[in-house]
């Protein structure tokens, strides 16, 4: 009976594990003093989306999310088992390719702020 218990238990702890970091997020300085999002602003809100499985909501929140989570994985193995070759060729690309995947998304973001505000104006 323990052992059901325990398990049973699990999930509400998990749960409120989530509650807990959705209330405790870091706020981002630059859009608390310019009112506009940075280019990381709702990585934090979509990492929380995919601890709870939402592949979907966490694309929209972020969409850069999921690379840099898998480039953060890659660095972590690399250092661990050293994977790349001396140049760091892979780890160089893989940066080129998420930077852009940034810029990208944030060009989409601020585009929507300008219809936003062209069509309030």
């Amino acid at each position: 009976m323990p052992q059901y218990s325990l398990i049973y238990h699990a999930p509400c702890n998990q749960l409120a594990f989530f509650h807990w970091l959705q209330g405790h997020l870091i706020p981002c300085p630059f859009k608390y003093l310019t009112g506009f999002d940075c280019p990381g602003c709702g990585f934090q809100r979509s990492v929380l989306a995919l601890l709870h499985g939402d592949l979907h909501a966490s694309f929209a929140l972020y969409p850069p999310a999921i690379p840099l989570l898998l480039y953060f994985a890659y660095g972590l193995a690399d250092r661990l088992f050293k994977l790349d070759t001396n140049k760091e060729m892979v780890k160089k690309t893989l940066f080129i390719i998420m930077g852009s995947i940034i810029m990208v998304s944030y060009g989409f973001k601020l585009y929507h702020y300008y219809l936003i505000y062209k069509t309030s104006a």
